[in-house]
Protein backbone atom coordinates (compact mmCIF):
# COMPACT_ATOMS: atom_id res chain seq x y z
CA UNK A 1 0.00 0.00 0.00
CA UNK A 2 0.99 3.78 -0.89
CA UNK A 3 2.25 5.58 2.26
CA UNK A 4 -0.11 8.15 3.02
CA UNK A 5 -2.67 6.99 0.68
CA UNK A 6 -6.24 7.35 2.90
CA UNK A 7 -4.42 9.70 5.25
CA UNK A 8 -4.92 13.53 4.38
CA UNK A 9 -2.73 15.22 2.83
CA UNK A 10 -2.91 17.87 5.98
CA UNK A 11 -1.84 15.08 8.50
CA UNK A 12 1.11 14.29 6.35
CA UNK A 13 2.23 18.20 6.89
CA UNK A 14 1.39 18.46 10.13
CA UNK A 15 3.69 20.36 12.27
CA UNK A 16 3.86 20.37 16.02
CA UNK A 17 3.25 24.41 16.77
CA UNK A 18 0.12 23.72 15.28
CA UNK A 19 -1.29 21.95 17.81
CA UNK A 20 -1.55 24.54 20.83
CA UNK A 21 -3.98 26.65 18.65
CA UNK A 22 -5.80 23.90 17.19
CA UNK A 23 -6.76 22.65 20.34
CA UNK A 24 -7.67 26.30 22.25
CA UNK A 25 -9.83 26.80 18.60
CA UNK A 26 -11.87 23.16 19.34
CA UNK A 27 -12.50 24.16 22.46
CA UNK A 28 -14.14 27.51 21.82
CA UNK A 29 -15.61 26.28 19.05
CA UNK A 30 -17.24 23.62 20.77
CA UNK A 31 -18.76 26.10 23.43
CA UNK A 32 -20.09 27.61 20.68
CA UNK A 33 -21.14 24.67 19.04
CA UNK A 34 -23.49 23.43 22.29
CA UNK A 35 -25.95 26.33 22.42
CA UNK A 36 -26.26 26.57 18.10
CA UNK A 37 -26.49 22.72 18.25
CA UNK A 38 -29.87 23.13 20.03
CA UNK A 39 -30.98 26.04 18.82
CA UNK A 40 -31.01 25.29 15.32
CA UNK A 41 -32.32 21.62 16.16
CA UNK A 42 -35.57 23.48 17.24
CA UNK A 43 -35.73 25.67 14.85
CA UNK A 44 -35.95 22.11 12.90
CA UNK A 45 -38.98 21.25 14.23
CA UNK A 46 -36.26 18.43 16.29
CA UNK A 47 -35.31 16.87 19.18
CA UNK A 48 -32.41 19.37 20.99
CA UNK A 49 -30.53 16.50 20.94
CA UNK A 50 -30.42 15.96 17.35
CA UNK A 51 -28.26 19.36 17.23
CA UNK A 52 -25.42 17.99 19.21
CA UNK A 53 -25.48 14.69 17.31
CA UNK A 54 -25.21 16.79 14.17
CA UNK A 55 -22.39 18.30 15.86
CA UNK A 56 -20.34 15.42 16.24
CA UNK A 57 -18.94 12.56 13.19
CA UNK A 58 -20.05 15.52 10.34
CA UNK A 59 -17.20 17.68 11.78
CA UNK A 60 -15.04 14.34 11.55
CA UNK A 61 -15.87 13.38 8.13
CA UNK A 62 -15.29 16.85 6.71
CA UNK A 63 -11.61 17.13 9.00
CA UNK A 64 -10.69 14.05 6.94
CA UNK A 65 -12.28 15.01 3.40
CA UNK A 66 -12.88 18.59 3.15
CA UNK A 67 -9.99 20.74 1.58
CA UNK A 68 -10.17 24.06 4.53
CA UNK A 69 -7.84 23.97 7.23
CA UNK A 70 -10.65 26.11 9.22
CA UNK A 71 -14.38 25.81 8.06
CA UNK A 72 -16.46 24.46 10.72
CA UNK A 73 -19.25 22.13 9.88
CA UNK A 74 -22.40 21.88 11.39
CA UNK A 75 -26.09 23.35 12.02
CA UNK A 76 -26.66 26.58 10.71
CA UNK A 77 -29.74 28.49 10.71
CA UNK A 78 -30.80 28.81 6.79
CA UNK A 79 -30.78 25.29 6.27
CA UNK A 80 -32.51 24.30 9.44
CA UNK A 81 -35.41 26.37 8.25
CA UNK A 82 -34.89 24.92 5.04
CA UNK A 83 -35.25 21.36 6.83
CA UNK A 84 -38.15 22.50 8.68
CA UNK A 85 -40.11 23.70 5.61
CA UNK A 86 -39.67 20.76 3.50
CA UNK A 87 -40.52 18.48 6.18
CA UNK A 88 -43.58 20.65 6.68
CA UNK A 89 -46.28 17.91 5.37
CA UNK A 90 -44.42 15.31 7.21
CA UNK A 91 -45.55 14.75 10.21
CA UNK A 92 -45.59 16.84 13.55
CA UNK A 93 -42.21 19.10 14.15
CA UNK A 94 -40.54 16.03 16.64
CA UNK A 95 -42.22 12.99 15.89
CA UNK A 96 -40.84 9.69 14.53
CA UNK A 97 -41.93 11.00 11.01
CA UNK A 98 -40.51 13.99 11.08
CA UNK A 99 -37.16 13.14 12.42
CA UNK A 100 -36.77 10.46 9.13
CA UNK A 101 -37.94 13.14 7.17
CA UNK A 102 -34.82 14.81 8.44
CA UNK A 103 -32.65 11.84 8.15
CA UNK A 104 -33.64 11.29 4.72
CA UNK A 105 -32.70 14.43 3.85
CA UNK A 106 -29.61 14.50 5.19
CA UNK A 107 -28.80 11.68 3.09
CA UNK A 108 -30.30 12.26 0.38
CA UNK A 109 -28.09 15.54 -0.07
CA UNK A 110 -24.97 14.18 1.45
CA UNK A 111 -25.31 11.38 -1.79
CA UNK A 112 -25.88 14.64 -3.91
CA UNK A 113 -23.06 15.92 -2.86
CA UNK A 114 -20.45 13.33 -3.32
CA UNK A 115 -21.98 12.25 -6.83
CA UNK A 116 -21.20 16.02 -7.64
CA UNK A 117 -17.48 15.83 -6.42
CA UNK A 118 -16.87 12.51 -8.09
CA UNK A 119 -18.53 14.13 -11.26
CA UNK A 120 -15.72 16.93 -10.61
CA UNK A 121 -18.79 19.65 -10.71
CA UNK A 122 -17.20 22.02 -8.31
CA UNK A 123 -18.59 24.53 -10.49
CA UNK A 124 -21.85 24.22 -9.08
CA UNK A 125 -20.35 26.45 -6.53
CA UNK A 126 -21.21 29.62 -8.83
CA UNK A 127 -24.70 28.46 -10.04
CA UNK A 128 -25.88 31.36 -8.10
CA UNK A 129 -25.07 34.64 -8.11
CA UNK A 130 -23.90 36.29 -4.61
CA UNK A 131 -26.33 38.77 -4.75
CA UNK A 132 -29.29 35.91 -5.09
CA UNK A 133 -27.80 34.05 -2.46
CA UNK A 134 -27.19 36.96 -0.02
CA UNK A 135 -31.03 38.16 -1.14
CA UNK A 136 -31.97 34.17 -0.12
CA UNK A 137 -30.41 34.16 3.01
CA UNK A 138 -31.87 37.92 3.97
CA UNK A 139 -34.99 36.98 3.27
CA UNK A 140 -34.99 33.69 5.12
CA UNK A 141 -33.62 35.31 8.45
CA UNK A 142 -36.39 37.55 8.04
CA UNK A 143 -38.37 34.19 7.92
CA UNK A 144 -36.37 32.57 10.93
CA UNK A 145 -36.73 36.02 13.17
CA UNK A 146 -40.93 36.08 12.54
CA UNK A 147 -40.94 32.39 12.98
CA UNK A 148 -38.99 32.48 16.42
CA UNK A 149 -40.92 35.64 17.91
CA UNK A 150 -43.85 33.13 19.31
CA UNK A 151 -41.51 30.57 21.14
CA UNK A 152 -39.79 34.32 22.19
CA UNK A 153 -42.84 35.93 23.58
CA UNK A 154 -44.91 32.81 24.48
CA UNK A 155 -47.86 33.81 21.93
CA UNK A 156 -49.46 30.58 20.23
CA UNK A 157 -49.89 31.63 16.24
CA UNK A 158 -49.78 29.95 13.43
CA UNK A 159 -48.52 31.31 9.74
CA UNK A 160 -47.15 29.83 6.95
CA UNK A 161 -45.02 33.09 5.70
CA UNK A 162 -43.05 36.18 7.83
CA UNK A 163 -46.40 38.68 6.78
CA UNK A 164 -49.24 35.87 8.34
CA UNK A 165 -46.81 35.20 10.95
CA UNK A 166 -46.25 38.94 11.77
CA UNK A 167 -49.97 39.64 11.33
CA UNK A 168 -51.14 36.98 13.57
CA UNK A 169 -48.46 37.95 16.30
CA UNK A 170 -49.28 41.54 16.13
CA UNK A 171 -53.12 40.48 16.80
CA UNK A 172 -52.51 38.54 19.99
CA UNK A 173 -49.45 40.47 20.95
CA UNK A 174 -51.66 41.03 24.14
CA UNK A 175 -51.56 37.62 25.16
CA UNK A 176 -47.63 37.31 25.81
CA UNK A 177 -46.41 35.20 28.84
CA UNK A 178 -44.79 37.79 31.21
CA UNK A 179 -41.63 34.86 32.29
CA UNK A 180 -41.02 33.70 29.16
CA UNK A 181 -41.25 37.26 27.33
CA UNK A 182 -38.95 38.55 29.76
CA UNK A 183 -36.46 35.54 30.24
CA UNK A 184 -36.34 35.89 26.17
CA UNK A 185 -36.05 39.69 25.50
CA UNK A 186 -33.33 40.19 28.18
CA UNK A 187 -31.56 37.08 26.34
CA UNK A 188 -31.94 38.87 22.92
CA UNK A 189 -30.61 41.92 24.77
CA UNK A 190 -27.37 40.58 26.02
CA UNK A 191 -26.74 38.63 22.67
CA UNK A 192 -26.85 41.72 21.10
CA UNK A 193 -24.77 43.74 23.00
CA UNK A 194 -22.47 40.79 22.85
CA UNK A 195 -22.22 40.62 19.51
CA UNK A 196 -22.43 44.50 18.68
CA UNK A 197 -20.57 46.17 21.85
CA UNK A 198 -18.45 43.64 24.30
CA UNK A 199 -15.66 43.84 22.02
CA UNK A 200 -15.68 47.37 21.68
CA UNK A 201 -16.01 47.45 25.08
CA UNK A 202 -13.03 44.99 26.26
CA UNK A 203 -10.77 46.56 23.71
CA UNK A 204 -11.00 50.11 25.58
CA UNK A 205 -10.69 48.24 28.82
CA UNK A 206 -7.15 47.29 27.76
CA UNK A 207 -7.51 43.71 26.49
CA UNK A 208 -6.24 42.44 23.63
CA UNK A 209 -8.38 42.74 20.31
CA UNK A 210 -8.22 39.06 19.78
CA UNK A 211 -9.39 37.29 23.30
CA UNK A 212 -12.38 40.70 23.08
CA UNK A 213 -13.32 38.94 20.00
CA UNK A 214 -13.26 35.37 21.47
CA UNK A 215 -15.39 36.92 24.37
CA UNK A 216 -18.08 38.36 22.81
CA UNK A 217 -18.32 35.05 20.93
CA UNK A 218 -19.20 32.99 23.49
CA UNK A 219 -21.80 35.04 25.01
CA UNK A 220 -24.38 32.89 23.38
CA UNK A 221 -23.19 30.44 25.66
CA UNK A 222 -22.78 32.61 28.77
CA UNK A 223 -26.40 33.45 28.25
CA UNK A 224 -28.04 29.73 27.82
CA UNK A 225 -25.72 28.84 30.86
CA UNK A 226 -27.16 31.83 33.24
CA UNK A 227 -30.50 30.95 32.06
CA UNK A 228 -30.53 27.35 32.59
CA UNK A 229 -29.01 27.82 36.12
CA UNK A 230 -31.57 30.65 37.02
CA UNK A 231 -34.28 28.66 35.82
CA UNK A 232 -33.49 25.78 37.68
CA UNK A 233 -32.72 27.79 40.89
CA UNK A 234 -35.53 29.66 40.83
CA UNK A 235 -38.10 27.20 39.94
CA UNK A 236 -39.42 28.26 36.84
CA UNK A 237 -39.72 25.08 35.11
CA UNK A 238 -43.21 25.04 35.29
CA UNK A 239 -43.87 28.43 34.33
CA UNK A 240 -41.84 28.20 31.04
CA UNK A 241 -41.10 26.16 28.59
CA UNK A 242 -37.71 24.52 28.78
CA UNK A 243 -35.69 22.16 26.48
CA UNK A 244 -36.21 18.96 29.03
CA UNK A 245 -34.22 15.93 29.78
CA UNK A 246 -31.63 15.24 27.11
CA UNK A 247 -30.94 11.54 26.45
CA UNK A 248 -26.94 10.92 27.56
CA UNK A 249 -24.99 8.83 25.46
CA UNK A 250 -23.20 8.96 21.84
CA UNK A 251 -25.77 8.69 19.08
CA UNK A 252 -26.59 5.45 17.93
CA UNK A 253 -26.11 4.83 14.07
CA UNK A 254 -29.14 3.65 11.92
CA UNK A 255 -29.69 2.81 8.83
CA UNK A 256 -32.95 3.81 7.26
CA UNK A 257 -35.39 1.58 5.71
CA UNK A 258 -35.24 2.95 1.84
CA UNK A 259 -38.88 4.40 1.12
CA UNK A 260 -39.71 4.85 -2.11
CA UNK A 261 -42.64 7.33 -1.36
CA UNK A 262 -40.68 9.55 1.19
CA UNK A 263 -37.82 9.72 -1.27
CA UNK A 264 -39.90 11.02 -4.06
CA UNK A 265 -41.28 13.38 -1.43
CA UNK A 266 -37.51 14.66 -0.08
CA UNK A 267 -35.49 14.11 -3.25
CA UNK A 268 -35.97 17.99 -4.61
CA UNK A 269 -36.18 19.84 -1.21
CA UNK A 270 -32.89 17.64 -0.69
CA UNK A 271 -31.06 18.84 -3.82
CA UNK A 272 -31.85 22.48 -3.02
CA UNK A 273 -30.32 22.33 0.54
CA UNK A 274 -27.24 20.32 -0.52
CA UNK A 275 -26.93 23.08 -3.54
CA UNK A 276 -27.59 25.97 -1.30
CA UNK A 277 -25.18 24.32 2.18
CA UNK A 278 -22.30 23.96 -0.14
CA UNK A 279 -22.77 27.41 -1.99
CA UNK A 280 -22.32 29.46 1.20
CA UNK A 281 -19.98 26.91 2.88
CA UNK A 282 -17.76 27.57 -0.15
CA UNK A 283 -17.87 31.04 -0.18
CA UNK A 284 -17.35 30.87 3.22
CA UNK A 285 -14.03 28.64 3.10
CA UNK A 286 -12.91 30.69 0.12
CA UNK A 287 -13.36 33.82 1.78
CA UNK A 288 -10.78 32.52 4.33
CA UNK A 289 -8.70 30.92 2.33
CA UNK A 290 -7.87 33.98 0.87
CA UNK A 291 -6.74 35.81 3.81
CA UNK A 292 -3.93 32.92 4.29
CA UNK A 293 -3.66 32.54 0.36
CA UNK A 294 -4.39 28.61 0.69
CA UNK A 295 -6.35 27.19 -2.30
CA UNK A 296 -9.97 25.30 -1.74
CA UNK A 297 -10.27 22.61 -3.81
CA UNK A 298 -14.28 23.10 -4.92
CA UNK A 299 -14.56 19.35 -5.92
CA UNK A 300 -12.87 17.79 -2.42
CA UNK A 301 -15.40 20.64 -0.50
CA UNK A 302 -18.48 18.84 -2.07
CA UNK A 303 -17.08 15.05 -1.50
CA UNK A 304 -16.79 16.31 2.74
CA UNK A 305 -19.76 18.29 2.95
CA UNK A 306 -21.40 15.28 1.15
CA UNK A 307 -19.44 12.99 3.59
CA UNK A 308 -20.72 14.77 6.86
CA UNK A 309 -23.99 14.53 5.81
CA UNK A 310 -24.27 11.14 5.18
CA UNK A 311 -22.98 11.10 8.71
CA UNK A 312 -25.05 13.26 10.15
CA UNK A 313 -28.07 11.45 8.69
CA UNK A 314 -26.58 8.45 9.81
CA UNK A 315 -26.34 9.62 13.13
CA UNK A 316 -30.28 10.32 13.32
CA UNK A 317 -29.33 13.95 13.00
CA UNK A 318 -30.19 16.61 10.15
CA UNK A 319 -28.35 18.47 7.19
CA UNK A 320 -25.57 20.07 8.16
CA UNK A 321 -22.95 22.70 6.13
CA UNK A 322 -20.31 25.02 7.16
CA UNK A 323 -20.84 28.41 9.75
CA UNK A 324 -19.95 31.54 9.12
CA UNK A 325 -19.21 32.68 13.07
CA UNK A 326 -18.23 29.19 13.81
CA UNK A 327 -15.59 29.31 11.47
CA UNK A 328 -14.47 33.25 12.10
CA UNK A 329 -14.45 31.68 15.71
CA UNK A 330 -12.66 28.65 14.86
CA UNK A 331 -9.98 30.70 12.76
CA UNK A 332 -9.01 33.72 15.39
CA UNK A 333 -8.90 30.95 18.03
CA UNK A 334 -5.96 29.79 15.97
CA UNK A 335 -6.78 26.97 14.25
CA UNK A 336 -4.20 25.53 11.70
CA UNK A 337 -5.56 22.40 10.61
CA UNK A 338 -8.68 20.23 10.40
CA UNK A 339 -7.12 18.45 13.53
CA UNK A 340 -9.35 21.61 14.62
CA UNK A 341 -12.00 19.80 13.85
CA UNK A 342 -11.19 16.50 15.68
CA UNK A 343 -10.74 17.75 18.94
CA UNK A 344 -13.83 19.59 18.83
CA UNK A 345 -15.69 16.28 17.97
CA UNK A 346 -13.99 14.86 20.22
CA UNK A 347 -15.05 17.63 23.17
CA UNK A 348 -18.32 17.33 21.41
CA UNK A 349 -18.64 13.29 23.01
CA UNK A 350 -17.45 14.58 26.07
CA UNK A 351 -20.83 16.52 26.46
CA UNK A 352 -22.55 13.92 25.38
CA UNK A 353 -21.62 11.58 27.61
CA UNK A 354 -21.45 13.66 30.60
CA UNK A 355 -22.92 16.98 30.09
CA UNK A 356 -26.40 16.99 28.45
CA UNK A 357 -28.21 17.18 32.00
CA UNK A 358 -26.92 20.92 32.33
CA UNK A 359 -28.91 22.22 30.03
CA UNK A 360 -32.49 20.10 30.58
CA UNK A 361 -33.46 23.15 32.43
CA UNK A 362 -32.93 25.92 29.46
CA UNK A 363 -35.81 28.01 29.02
CA UNK A 364 -37.04 27.45 24.87
CA UNK A 365 -37.70 31.33 24.78
CA UNK A 366 -33.63 31.48 25.50
CA UNK A 367 -32.72 29.10 22.25
CA UNK A 368 -35.41 31.65 20.30
CA UNK A 369 -33.34 34.95 21.23
CA UNK A 370 -30.24 32.95 20.33
CA UNK A 371 -31.77 31.89 17.02
CA UNK A 372 -32.96 35.63 16.29
CA UNK A 373 -29.62 36.50 17.44
CA UNK A 374 -27.76 34.48 14.64
CA UNK A 375 -30.52 35.69 11.83
CA UNK A 376 -30.13 39.14 12.37
CA UNK A 377 -26.90 39.23 11.59
CA UNK A 378 -27.73 37.38 8.63
CA UNK A 379 -29.80 40.61 7.16
CA UNK A 380 -27.70 42.29 4.37
CA UNK A 381 -29.29 45.57 3.35
CA UNK A 382 -25.56 46.78 2.85
CA UNK A 383 -25.26 44.75 -0.03
CA UNK A 384 -28.73 45.13 -1.32
CA UNK A 385 -28.09 49.07 -1.23
CA UNK A 386 -24.38 48.50 -2.82
CA UNK A 387 -26.10 46.25 -5.52
CA UNK A 388 -28.48 48.46 -6.10
CA UNK A 389 -26.67 51.19 -7.34
CA UNK A 390 -24.37 49.28 -9.14
CA UNK A 391 -25.54 47.43 -11.23
CA UNK A 392 -29.67 47.25 -11.06
CA UNK A 393 -30.67 44.03 -12.55
CA UNK A 394 -28.42 42.29 -9.94
CA UNK A 395 -30.00 44.39 -6.77
CA UNK A 396 -33.32 43.66 -8.21
CA UNK A 397 -32.48 40.16 -8.22
CA UNK A 398 -31.60 40.16 -4.59
CA UNK A 399 -34.64 42.20 -3.31
CA UNK A 400 -36.68 39.70 -5.33
CA UNK A 401 -35.31 36.78 -4.05
CA UNK A 402 -35.82 38.13 -0.63
CA UNK A 403 -39.42 39.22 -0.70
CA UNK A 404 -40.20 36.15 -2.44
CA UNK A 405 -39.07 33.87 0.54
CA UNK A 406 -40.45 36.64 3.01
CA UNK A 407 -43.77 36.65 1.61
CA UNK A 408 -44.00 33.24 -0.21
CA UNK A 409 -42.00 30.78 1.41
CA UNK A 410 -38.76 28.76 0.89
CA UNK A 411 -39.83 26.75 -1.77
CA UNK A 412 -40.75 29.58 -3.46
CA UNK A 413 -37.68 31.70 -2.24
CA UNK A 414 -36.01 29.30 -4.42
CA UNK A 415 -37.52 29.15 -7.43
CA UNK A 416 -37.42 32.95 -7.63
CA UNK A 417 -33.89 33.20 -6.67
CA UNK A 418 -33.23 30.64 -9.53
CA UNK A 419 -35.33 32.01 -12.11
CA UNK A 420 -34.19 35.69 -11.28
CA UNK A 421 -30.32 34.27 -11.73
CA UNK A 422 -31.15 32.86 -15.10
CA UNK A 423 -33.53 35.44 -16.08
CA UNK A 424 -30.65 38.23 -15.64
CA UNK A 425 -27.78 36.60 -17.50
CA UNK A 426 -30.61 35.96 -20.30
CA UNK A 427 -30.98 39.80 -19.84
CA UNK A 428 -27.55 40.99 -20.12
CA UNK A 429 -27.01 38.33 -23.02
CA UNK A 430 -29.82 39.96 -24.95
CA UNK A 431 -28.84 43.49 -24.95
CA UNK A 432 -24.99 43.47 -25.88
CA UNK A 433 -23.19 46.32 -25.71
CA UNK A 434 -21.74 47.06 -28.84
CA UNK A 435 -19.73 50.48 -29.86
CA UNK A 436 -18.99 52.63 -33.04
CA UNK A 437 -15.25 53.09 -32.69
CA UNK A 438 -12.31 55.17 -33.93
CA UNK A 439 -8.46 54.98 -34.18
CA UNK A 440 -6.99 56.54 -31.31
CA UNK A 441 -4.54 59.24 -33.11
CA UNK A 442 -0.76 58.34 -33.51
CA UNK A 443 -1.49 54.25 -32.27
CA UNK A 444 -3.22 50.95 -33.24
CA UNK A 445 -6.16 51.02 -30.50
CA UNK A 446 -9.48 51.53 -31.72
CA UNK A 447 -12.10 52.90 -29.08
CA UNK A 448 -15.03 54.10 -28.60
CA UNK A 449 -16.18 57.27 -30.14
CA UNK A 450 -18.64 58.07 -27.18
CA UNK A 451 -15.72 57.73 -24.94
CA UNK A 452 -12.55 58.65 -26.76
CA UNK A 453 -11.33 61.42 -29.02
CA UNK A 454 -10.15 59.42 -32.31
CA UNK A 455 -10.18 59.35 -35.46
CA UNK A 456 -12.81 57.51 -38.06
CA UNK A 457 -13.51 57.39 -41.99
CA UNK A 458 -16.08 58.78 -43.62
CA UNK A 459 -16.28 55.85 -46.14
CA UNK A 460 -15.90 53.34 -43.16
CA UNK A 461 -17.82 52.37 -40.15
CA UNK A 462 -16.38 50.10 -37.49
CA UNK A 463 -18.67 48.30 -35.01
CA UNK A 464 -17.05 46.47 -32.07
CA UNK A 465 -19.41 43.61 -30.50
CA UNK A 466 -18.84 42.76 -27.23
CA UNK A 467 -20.72 39.35 -26.43
CA UNK A 468 -21.72 35.82 -28.43
CA UNK A 469 -24.16 35.81 -31.02
CA UNK A 470 -27.06 33.64 -30.20
CA UNK A 471 -30.54 34.05 -30.96
CA UNK A 472 -30.83 35.77 -27.81
CA UNK A 473 -29.36 39.04 -29.21
CA UNK A 474 -29.34 38.73 -32.95
CA UNK A 475 -32.02 41.10 -33.62
CA UNK A 476 -30.83 43.59 -31.13
CA UNK A 477 -27.13 42.98 -33.08
CA UNK A 478 -29.11 43.84 -36.19
CA UNK A 479 -30.99 46.70 -35.25
CA UNK A 480 -27.53 48.30 -34.11
CA UNK A 481 -26.37 47.96 -37.17
CA UNK A 482 -28.55 48.86 -39.46
CA UNK A 483 -29.50 52.16 -37.56
CA UNK A 484 -25.81 52.76 -37.36
CA UNK A 485 -25.35 52.56 -41.44
CA UNK A 486 -28.64 54.21 -41.59
CA UNK A 487 -26.85 57.70 -39.48
CA UNK A 488 -23.70 56.99 -41.37
CA UNK A 489 -24.19 58.91 -45.23
CA UNK A 490 -21.19 57.68 -47.75
CA UNK A 491 -20.27 54.14 -45.81
CA UNK A 492 -19.11 51.88 -48.04
CA UNK A 493 -17.28 49.42 -45.71
CA UNK A 494 -18.85 47.96 -42.47
CA UNK A 495 -16.55 46.27 -40.23
CA UNK A 496 -17.67 43.99 -37.51
CA UNK A 497 -14.89 43.79 -34.30
CA UNK A 498 -15.24 40.35 -33.28
CA UNK A 499 -12.47 40.27 -30.79
CA UNK A 500 -15.30 39.56 -27.67
CA UNK A 501 -16.91 36.85 -30.04
CA UNK A 502 -16.21 33.51 -28.74
CA UNK A 503 -19.58 31.87 -30.92
CA UNK A 504 -21.89 32.12 -33.14
CA UNK A 505 -24.91 30.05 -33.40
CA UNK A 506 -27.84 29.44 -36.25
CA UNK A 507 -29.77 31.88 -35.80
CA UNK A 508 -27.15 34.79 -35.42
CA UNK A 509 -25.22 33.16 -38.42
CA UNK A 510 -28.99 33.91 -40.69
CA UNK A 511 -28.77 37.56 -39.21
CA UNK A 512 -25.16 37.65 -40.41
CA UNK A 513 -26.40 36.18 -43.91
CA UNK A 514 -28.86 38.34 -44.14
CA UNK A 515 -26.52 41.35 -43.20
CA UNK A 516 -24.74 40.53 -45.88
CA UNK A 517 -27.42 39.57 -48.37
CA UNK A 518 -28.61 43.47 -48.12
CA UNK A 519 -25.00 44.98 -48.05
CA UNK A 520 -24.18 43.61 -50.90
CA UNK A 521 -27.05 44.56 -53.15
CA UNK A 522 -26.21 48.15 -51.90
CA UNK A 523 -22.60 47.79 -53.08
CA UNK A 524 -21.14 48.07 -49.59
CA UNK A 525 -18.80 45.96 -48.58
CA UNK A 526 -19.06 43.92 -45.43
CA UNK A 527 -15.84 42.44 -43.51
CA UNK A 528 -15.00 40.88 -40.01
CA UNK A 529 -11.92 41.62 -38.08
CA UNK A 530 -10.05 40.09 -35.00
CA UNK A 531 -12.46 37.09 -35.48
CA UNK A 532 -11.06 33.95 -32.96
CA UNK A 533 -9.77 30.79 -34.31
CA UNK A 534 -12.79 28.66 -33.24
CA UNK A 535 -15.66 31.14 -34.78
CA UNK A 536 -13.26 31.22 -38.21
CA UNK A 537 -13.55 27.37 -38.33
CA UNK A 538 -17.83 27.65 -37.84
CA UNK A 539 -17.71 29.71 -39.95
CA UNK A 540 -15.63 28.18 -43.10
CA UNK A 541 -17.41 25.00 -41.76
CA UNK A 542 -20.40 26.52 -43.18
CA UNK A 543 -18.81 28.39 -46.41
CA UNK A 544 -19.56 31.66 -44.99
CA UNK A 545 -16.42 33.27 -45.76
CA UNK A 546 -17.37 32.60 -49.03
CA UNK A 547 -20.41 34.23 -49.46
CA UNK A 548 -19.48 37.28 -47.48
CA UNK A 549 -19.11 40.38 -49.26
CA UNK A 550 -15.93 41.64 -48.34
CA UNK A 551 -12.83 40.30 -46.32
CA UNK A 552 -11.97 38.75 -42.78
CA UNK A 553 -9.11 40.87 -41.43
CA UNK A 554 -6.73 39.93 -38.82
CA UNK A 555 -6.56 43.18 -36.26
CA UNK A 556 -8.90 46.48 -37.03
CA UNK A 557 -5.87 48.14 -37.69
CA UNK A 558 -5.24 46.49 -40.87
CA UNK A 559 -8.96 46.58 -42.24
CA UNK A 560 -8.71 50.59 -41.32
CA UNK A 561 -5.74 51.45 -43.06
CA UNK A 562 -6.71 48.50 -46.22
CA UNK A 563 -9.96 50.04 -46.69
CA UNK A 564 -10.25 53.73 -45.63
Amino acid sequence: MRQGRFVPRWFQDYRKDYLPGDITAALVVTLLLVPQGLAYAALAGLPPQLGLYASLLPLVAYGLLGSSPVLSVGPVAVISLMVASALSGVGPPGSPEHIAGAIGLALISGVFLILFGVARLGALAHFLSHPVISGFVTGSALLIIAGQLRPLLGISVQGDTAVTLVVALAERIGEYHGLTASLGLASLAILWFGRQRLSSLLIALGIASHYAFLISKLTPMVVVLAATVATGQFGWQGSVDVVGPLPSGLPTLVVPEFDLELFGTLWLPALAIGLIGFVESVSIAQAFASQSRQKLDNNAELVGLGAANILSGLSGAFPVTGGFSRTAVNAEAGARSPLASLIAAALMACVLLFATGLFESLPMTVLAATIIAAAWSLIDIKSLAHNWRYDRAEGFAQAGTALGVVLAGIEAGIAIGVFLSLATLVWRASRPHMAIVGRVPGTEHFRNIKHYDVETSPQVLIIRIDENLFFGNAEAVEDFVRKAMDQSAGVRHLVLVMSSVSSIDATALEMLDLLNSDLSQRDIGFHLAEVKGPVIAQLRHDNFHKRLHGDIFLSTFEASSSLS
